[in-house]
């Protein structure tokens, strides 16, 4: 018991003890914290008072600096200021040198103009003294006149006025007269002027167009796989497109015939089709040509749109755009419809602008040039002429009033109504009249191919020489003697680049050389 109670005073003891010791450690601790942490707040310190040093300097030379700049600005203001008003004053002083000396001027001017007028008043004074005498001279001069006429100075003023207003009448209508006939000749000169100039300013091509494609082909051997047997796959081809197939000795090539160059283009594309897919049977015959036609409807509103874009038209009908891109395998007395009517719009747009007229009626000349012929190419057949069929679309699709008679009035089927109607009749005119537009007449046909051949019988060593195939192939036949097969290359090379230069045809001249060798003997 008494071990237990002594081992609890130790302890408590010790724990005393501890507790004194571990305020002494702990005191000594903080004392050296709070003396480190007075250290640190001292060196903040010093940093701090350095800093704010450091910024004091820097803000006084920015001080100093902003007031040196403004400063500078502020003389220099001064400077500029000085040196308007130096200026306005050398100008002040300027203007008024130059006020006192228009001074001395007008004063100079105010006494010579004295002067004048001192003489002036002399002179009317003089004129007047001689106008009373001439006055007087004038009165005793009537007094005779009436004496010796017996007529008095009224009566004799009466029939002078008549005279002079007869005389003056018959002159006035001679004069007249002469304007009249001046003013006629003048404007159908100035007519004449605007047509030429106008025909001048539009660029023409010759645009003939054929009733015959020829469809070239790599050899011979594909004629009979168009052909079929016993004939019906040419047969199935001219059904399904409306074209007649020639298939004739002309080598590695076969004549489509046929007044419309649509179907013949249709007829072209599909014949390139199969004969390059190598399979002709009527029923492959007729799946190409469907595709075909559709790929033309395609192919004739995108030249349609092409048109329209080119022109500069806007706003037209899908249906007019349609029609305007069939015009383009449409031809008219040989002339390409759609190469016509887009030369009608150019000079019909030329015309109005010569003439003076407004940029709007400009625009609507050049649109019923365009139109004036897509009642040659309707969807469907009509009675009425191709003018008034024509107008009657226009209307239908919304074009103005202007177009729609321009239109029906180009063939005087129909009144003229507004100024652009007889301007797109005579363009019309120019661009089917003009050298080259239409097909050739029978003479002038014949003496081109009669020329084709005397252009080839030129040549030495030439036996003999046709145009056949409507003037498209020139066959020359030689002598065998005189000419070698080497030389048969260069004369065939030489007559197609003679005529290429020297002569004026459609389409294409292909030109053909033979040499043909003969041996030929006698048995008696």
């Amino acid at each position: 018991m008494d071990s237990n109670i002594l081992s609890i005073i130790i302890g408590a003891a010790a724990l005393i003890v501890g507790l004194i010791l571990g305020k002494v450690i702990f005191a000594k601790n903080a004392n050296k914290k709070v003396e480190e942490a007075e250290l640190q707040s001292q060196t903040i310190l010093k940093e701090a008072q350095l800093r704010g040093e450091t910024i004091r300097k820097e803000k006084e030379l920015e001080a100093k600096e902003r007031f040196v700049q403004l400063k500078e600005n502020h003389d220099k203001e001064v400077f500029d200021k000085t040196k308007k008003m130096n200026d306005a004053e050398n100008r002040i002083k300027q203007k008024e040198q130059t006020i006192n000396q228009k001074e001395g001027n007008l004063d100079k001017q105010v006494k010579e103009n004295d002067v004048i007028k001192e003489n002036l008043n002399r002179q009317i004074e003089l004129v007047n003294i001689k106008r009373t005498e001439l006055e007087k001279h004038q009165e005793e001069h009537i007094r005779r006149l009436e004496k010796i006429a017996n007529l008095t100075a009224e009566e004799a003023k009466s029939q002078l006025i008549e005279s002079l207003k007869n005389e003056a009448h018959t002159q006035a209508v001679a004069i007249q007269q002469e304007i009249i006939d001046d003013a006629k000749q003048k404007a159908n000169k100035e007519a004449r002027k605007i047509v030429i100039q106008t025909i001048q300013r539009t660029a023409a091509e010759h645009a003939i167009e054929n009733t015959i494609t020829v469809f070239n082909l790599e050899s011979d051997e594909i004629k009979g796989q168009i052909i079929g047997r016993e004939g019906r796959n040419i047969r199935a081809i001219e059904a399904a497109t409306g074209v007649d197939l020639i298939v004739d000795d002309t080598p590695e090539a076969i004549l489509l015939s046929s007044f419309d160059p649509l179907r013949r283009e249709i007829a072209r594309l599909s014949l390139q089709r199969l004969v390059t897919d190598g399979r002709i049977h009527p029923a492959r015959i007729e799946e190409v040509v469907e595709k075909t036609k559709k790929q033309i409807e395609d192919q004739v509103r995108e030249i349609g749109e092409r048109t329209v874009i080119e022109m500069g038209i806007h706003g037209l009908h899908k249906e007019l755009v349609r029609m305007v891109g069939r015009m383009r395998f449409r031809s008219s007395y040989g002339q390409n419809l759609l190469m016509h009517s887009r030369e009608t719009a150019n000079l019909c747009a030329t015309m109005a602008a010569e003439l003076g007229m407004p940029q709007n009626m400009v625009k609507l000349a050049k649109r019923a040039g365009l139109l004036h012929d897509i009642g040659k190419v309707p969807d469907e057949e009509s009675e009425l002429s191709h003018a008034l069929l024509g107008a009657k679309l226009a209307e239908k699709y919304g074009e103005n009033a202007s177009v729609v008679n321009g239109i029906g009035a180009h063939h005087d089927e129909m009144e003229m109504q507004y100024v652009i109607s007889p301007i797109v009749q005579a363009c019309d005119a120019i661009s089917g009249a003009r050298p080259g537009a239409r097909r050739e007449i029978m003479q002038q046909y014949l003496q081109r191919i009669k020329d084709l051949e005397n252009l080839a019988m030129a040549y030495d060593g030439v036996e003999k020489a046709y145009a056949i195939q409507a003037g498209r192939e020139l066959r020359v036949i030689v002598e065998a003697d005189k000419v070698t097969d080497q030389e048969s290359d260069k004369l065939s090379f030489e007559i197609a680049q003679k005529i290429q230069t020297e002569m004026t045809f459609p389409g294409q001249i292909k030109v053909t050389v033979i040499r043909e060798k003969r041996a030929v003997n006698v048995a008696r």
